[in-house]
């Protein structure tokens, strides 16, 4: 068996649209800074996406715009409170934070953020480097996976509200690829990705999914439970060939196809 099952399954979600996306602007770690009209719709649409799938456990950034993400994520649902962590918060982006990205695409800095992210520390004293923003962030996910198995079982689905560069940064490191790549990743508003951490590597089931069901993420009922050790060790493996994928439901068959067109740079959110 591959990465269908066996371990948990982290839904890594962006925050809705906010007024300083539309706007060109560095929100950083502004504070203020909520969903704007199109940001709450696009949470209420994925929070209906979402019905059906238990979460275990919700964690989220400190900032407000992902609080309001998660509010809308979780109202009418029962479960535990969403927890805060620090660590999923916004790259802490100095003297670029509140500037317009037009005006930032002129500083020489902005070309070693987009061929060399890793070597990039942000200007001020409050910065740090985007180095750091990915060691935190990924140490986070990393942690709270192994606390969801231990404490919510092998199939425990839960999810996580961040922000596009610290999801970026996440799914570079499932991915295998040196953070100076994270830019060719694109994470648009309330958009999901799926990773599963196996024992011997993640997998990334969905990257920037803003469309299609996630129903066939639901887990599965094992029959047979004191199987449970050997399938946990396969499901690291790769099904050579590639497999027949999930197993297929009414509502997400058959899937949608989803635009991923590259923008001409990448961009900081």
């Amino acid at each position: 068996m591959c990465h269908a099952a066996h371990v948990p399954t982290l839904l890594l979600v962006r925050h809705g649209r906010t007024e300083a996306n539309s706007s060109g602007v560095l929100a950083g770690w502004t504070p203020g800074v909520g969903l704007d009209d199109i940001g709450r719709s696009q949470a209420t649409d994925l929070a209906a996406r979402l019905t059906g799938l238990p979460l275990a456990r919700v964690v989220r950034s400190p900032l407000q715009r992902c609080q309001e993400t998660v509010d809308l994520l979780l109202a009418g649902r029962d479960g535990p409170a969403p927890v805060v962590d620090e660590r999923l918060g916004e790259c802490r982006y100095g003297d670029w934070t509140g500037q317009p990205i037009t005006s930032l695409a002129k500083d020489p800095l902005w070309k070693v953020v987009q061929a060399h992210p890793s070597a990039v520390t942000f200007p001020g004293d409050q910065a740090e480097s985007l180095l750091a923003m990915a060691t935190r962030a990924v140490t986070a996910v990393r942690d709270w996976d192994a606390r969801v198995r231990a404490e919510d079982g092998d199939d425990a689905i839960w999810l996580a509200c961040s922000h596009a560069d610290v999801i970026k940064a996440i799914v570079a490191d499932a991915l295998g690829v040196h953070l100076d790549f994270f830019q060719r990743i694109v994470v648009d508003p309330a958009s999901v990705t799926v990773v599963r951490y196996t024992t011997l590597r993640p997998f990334v089931l969905r990257l920037n999914d803003t469309a299609t069901s996630l129903a066939s993420l639901r887990p599965v009922v094992r029959a047979r439970r004191q199987r449970g050790q050997r399938a946990s060790a396969a499901s690291s493996d790769a099904v050579v060939g590639g497999g027949a994928g999930g197993t297929p439901t009414p509502a997400s068959t058959p899937r949608s196809t989803r635009r991923a067109t590259p923008t001409d740079r990448a961009r900081l959110s």
